[in-house]
């Protein structure tokens, strides 16, 4: 009878309940388990945060910073029956001017409709209008424009005559089909013509 008694008793129970030591022990327990899973959810979130950080500082100081568009004459093409071997007179030019328009922005440019003016000296012998477009980005745009270029008899020296350029476009920048920048890109080019070889050369843009 005493066997069965002992064997009935069990040291972690009494009348059926879990003594309070071993639930104060499994309780602590519990309590640990679940401050360190809170504590690697927090190591966690700020590492996110850390790395979301980052990502965001880079993709604005690479992707999402705006350039500005770069604006310039690149060549032109003249008519042979249009350049003279003299001239004591005013005369005419008629040539095909390429421009270029570089966008290194990782969206399109859009710009609006400009004209581009050219100079002899302080003296406006042409002009030619740009069209509404856009640069696409991280290309360059070019563009052919018709121009009649009226020059005094002294612009004429040597086979060389000195000509200066300018333009502004109005534009905005797209980013992420979202963000929108505006940027006004002015030209101030001076450029040769040679005569000899029917060559539009030295081109300086600032």
């Amino acid at each position: 009878m005493a066997e069965k008694d002992q064997q009935a008793y069990h040291p972690a129970t009494t009348n059926g309940y879990t003594r309070s030591g071993d639930v104060e022990s499994t309780t602590a327990q519990a309590k640990e388990i679940r401050r360190q899973k809170i504590k690697k959810w927090i190591i966690y979130g700020v590492a996110f945060a850390v790395f979301q950080t980052l990502i965001i500082v880079l993709f604005t100081l690479t992707i999402m910073k705006v350039r500005n568009p770069k604006f310039r004459v690149r060549s032109a093409a003249f008519d042979n029956s249009t350049i003279p071997a003299a001239a004591n007179t005013s005369f005419t030019l008629q040539t095909d001017v390429t421009l270029g328009i570089k966008n290194t922005n990782f969206g399109p440019y859009k710009y609006d409709s400009t004209t581009i003016d050219f100079y002899f000296g302080e003296t406006k012998v042409g002009n030619a209008t740009i069209p509404k477009s856009k640069a696409q980005f991280r290309r360059t745009k070019k563009v052919v424009v018709p121009v009649g270029l009226t020059l005094p008899a002294n612009s004429y020296s040597s086979g060389i005559i000195t000509l200066r350029s300018q333009s502004t476009l109005n534009g905005k920048v797209e980013l992420m089909f979202i963000f929108k920048k505006k940027k006004a890109v002015n030209m101030d080019c001076t450029m040769e013509v040679h005569t000899a070889n029917q060559a539009l050369q030295n081109i300086q843009c600032k």
